[in-house]
């Protein structure tokens, strides 16, 4: 009788000791990501304080403006809208800077990197939102503190930018042009890479220089984590990782005050946790909501100028 190869004779032969190295990168990743979590740990004092600001815009009936380019738009979906998400966050992606998939060709990734850092298309894309003006002379932000200059007056909106960076010119001046029109900016960046990048802004500002409040999703310079032997550069970067615990703790923490204020937020929810029925009203619901909040952002749109 013939026995049977089976995938643990392959193991047999292919285990060498001399391959076991080869299981080492996924637990080097593993390992990585516990760091981020004890850096996002780390700063929950500032994630408590992102949320008031948010929880009081959500409050009031305005919206967090929330803008990513590149990859950053994962954490922009990452806030809304996935499920266990709620209505009262402006997700700001355009497609022309994050648009990967096609990588070459039309809308091709060359074309984006490029866009990201083309001077004057942030206010074009704020332009389309019912905002205050920005300040005629806003004032530069002061050497080595972010958050220390304010434009206008403040108003009740608030803004998440997201950079891993925080050096490409269209994220830096989104927060700039909040800024300038008086809204708290928190900013979410890797603060090791942006550190060691060199800015594209011409006096070389970064993404913090304009924000009142930094987070940082603690990954190292470069992004990727894992170093292989025999390969010069690194690979499996971990941004993401840190910049979605952070925007979900966050999350959390918004949940908790706006259910505190009496207002519990309509969280997109699955069926699997409160049945088919309550899962469409729920979405419905949150969509409508959405759709209601962002009508107030173009209510008044150009009415300033005429």
């Amino acid at each position: 009788m013939v026995r049977r190869f089976d995938y643990k004779d392959s193991l047999r032969l292919c285990v060498r000791p001399d391959l076991v190295s080869a299981m080492k990168p996924a637990e080097t990743f593993l390992s990585k990501c516990r760091e981020l979590v004890d850096a996002v740990d780390r700063q929950r004092p500032a994630i408590e304080q992102a949320a008031d600001w948010f929880a009081e815009t959500i409050l009031a009936g305005r919206m967090v403006h929330v803008f990513g380019s590149g990859h950053s738009r994962i954490m922009v979906e990452e806030l809304w809208p996935r499920y266990g998400s709620f209505p009262g966050f402006n997700p700001i992606v355009e497609l022309s800077l994050t648009f990967h998939n096609p990588v070459v060709g039309p809308n091709g990734q060359r074309q984006a990197m490029f866009l990201e850092n083309v001077s004057g298309l942030a206010e074009r894309i704020l332009r389309n939102f019912d905002l205050p003006p920005p300040s005629p002379q806003p004032s530069p932000p002061a050497a080595g503190g972010e958050g220390r200059v304010r434009g206008a007056a403040a108003t009740r909106d608030s803004a998440l930018v997201i950079s891993s960076s925080g050096c490409n010119l269209v994220p830096i001046e989104m927060a700039e042009g909040f800024r300038n029109r008086g809204i708290k900016t928190v900013a979410i960046i890797s603060r090791r890479h942006s550190e060691a990048t060199p800015s594209r802004h011409p006096r070389g500002l970064r993404l913090q220089d304009f924000a009142d409040l930094v987070l940082d999703t603690g990954a190292p310079p470069g992004d990727a984590m894992v170093e292989i032997d025999g390969l010069d550069t690194p690979v499996s970067p971990g941004s993401t990782i840190g910049g979605c615990m952070l925007v979900n703790a966050i999350k959390a923490e918004v949940a908790l005050r706006l259910t505190q204020a009496g207002q519990p937020p309509r969280v997109l929810s699955g069926s699997a946790v409160v049945g088919p029925k309550r899962a469409t009203e729920l979405f419905e619901a949150a969509y409508d909501e959405h759709a209601r909040r962002l009508a107030k952002l173009y209510e008044k749109v150009g009415l300033q100028e005429s």
